[in-house]
């Protein structure tokens, strides 16, 4: 599939290895990295939880992760039209409507929404947000009037959309893979300018000591166990159709258990420097590390509006967000892009164009719901648009999708997955038993949990 050109065309593929994992990785670093795992190191006790958290990423997250990779190189087409080229019972290919319809479209939706606000925060940080951020009540104040602004948030949302469509009107080569090999050496200098800064603030040592020592007695909390399993699980976008569409797009020369490697690790340190780099400032200021979702773009600004150089400093800070979530939103937006391509024939230019409508106008709903209606009502409680997508996604969507995937891989599609993780007997992958044994028992177990739990908030 060329960059312009429908599917009849010979499908492109990564450049080099190096690009693939960069997108790989920038597809699973995104907003949940840099906002949600800090909040929830700091809800959970620091070190005790990133210890549960790297075990379950091991045990759970890699395995779904290879398996969505061989589905992916295995038919070389998009989640949705993958499992007829599997050639196995049409029932399988809810598997791609739900990771398809979950990432290409609704999480999308309301990703761009957020992502539209770190766009905001980078201009404000220059513009009245430290002067509002004096104290966390103020800082508040500034973010509740923002998003109160409907057609400035609107606005936002648009520009951040047009950025990740941008990007994936260039196709493989010369759009995703080329931004990720820009924007993930800077993310990733971004994030240790921000630790230097961080760590060298009077007082810092307090967060350090919390954010490395682990507090055992979190683990009688059986929360913990389900916020790392959440936060692993969706951090390394599973069950959104990435990682299929992305490994469609690869030859039989990559070896799929170290690129699966790659991709987490990367991943995971990413999150653990944006600990380094939020606790030693949040302790050095005297705020609170459990601060809830509003961590980002209410803590923080207050945090930065009394750190010297502050103003820099959160400029630096939004735009690392704004990295990690261009690289999520432009891997989601091919998603959507590959299914409209291989379903309706379309050129690349016209299914970005369309697909980019319809995710817009999706985000106009998010965006227009923070303030007023449109609302709805879930399991007996009232959530504005944004909330509603997002629950459905991460609590249904995206755990059924991915146990399907694991039943599917590990008990009707086995034994081709294990050629595919070999490329044919080309290489050796001496943790085979372990990873058929995840997939099939441990993985689904795990997914069923959260599942469970998650319907259950």
């Amino acid at each position: 599939m060329g960059s312009d050109s429908g599917n009849v065309q010979k499908r492109e593929q990564w450049g080099s290895r190096v690009g693939f994992i960069l997108a790989a990785a920038g597809s699973a670093i995104g907003l949940g990295n840099i906002w949600r795992f800090p909040y929830l190191v700091g809800k959970n006790g620091g070190a005790t939880f990133i210890l549960v958290y790297l075990i379950i990423t091991v045990l759970i997250g890699l395995p779904v992760m290879l398996a969505e990779f061989a589905i992916g190189r295995a038919a070389q087409k998009s989640p949705v039209a993958a499992f007829g080229a599997l050639k196995v019972n049409p029932f399988w290919s809810v598997i791609g409507w739900m990771g398809t319809i979950a990432g290409g479209f609704l999480v999308l939706s309301y990703y761009n929404v957020i992502g539209g606000w770190t766009i905001r925060y980078m201009i404000a940080s220059f513009t009245g947000l430290m002067d509002a951020a004096a104290t966390a009540d103020q800082s508040g104040a500034f973010f509740g009037s923002f998003i109160g602004k409907q057609a400035e948030v609107v606005l936002f949302q648009v520009v951040f959309m047009a950025v990740s469509m941008f990007i994936v009107l260039g196709g493989i080569g010369k759009g995703i893979e080329r931004a990720c090999k820009v924007m993930m050496p800077l993310l990733f200098i971004i994030v240790l300018v921000l630790i230097a800064r961080s760590v060298t603030l009077p007082g810092a040592e307090a967060g350090l000591d919390f954010y490395l020592n682990p507090d055992w007695s979190k683990l009688e909390d059986p929360t913990l166990y389900l916020d790392a399993l959440g936060q692993s699980f969706f951090s390394l976008s599973l069950g959104l159709g990435i990682m299929i569409t992305y490994g469609s797009y690869l030859g039989k020369d990559e070896r799929l258990p170290s690129a699966s490697l790659w991709t987490a690790g990367l991943d995971t340190l990413i999150a653990l420097l944006a600990g380094f780099a939020i606790f030693p400032a949040v302790f050095a200021m005297g705020f609170e590390p459990g601060a809830g979702v509003g961590l980002t773009f209410i803590t923080l600004p207050a945090v930065f509006a009394k750190m010297p150089g502050g103003t820099y400093v959160s400029f630096l800070f939004f735009l690392l967000l704004f990295f990690a979530a261009v690289t999520s939103a432009m891997s989601l937006m091919e998603v959507a892009t590959t299914f409209a391509i291989e379903k309706f024939s379309l050129r690349r230019s016209d299914a970005v164009w369309l697909m980019g409508i319809i995710i817009i106008l999706l985000g106009g709903y998010s965006s227009l719901s923070l303030s007023g209606p449109p609302k709805i009502t879930i399991m007996g409680k009232s959530k504005d648009f944004l909330d509603a997508v997002d629950y459905l996604c991460n609590n249904v969507f995206l755990p059924v999708g991915s146990l399907l995937a694991c039943v599917f891989v590990g008990y009707v599609w086995l034994e081709p997955a294990k050629k595919e993780l070999t490329s044919d007997g080309k290489f050796a992958f001496p943790w085979m038993g372990a990873w058929t044994w995840c997939v099939r028992v441990i993985s689904p177990l795990a997914i069923i949990y959260i599942f469970y739990m998650g319907l259950a908030w």
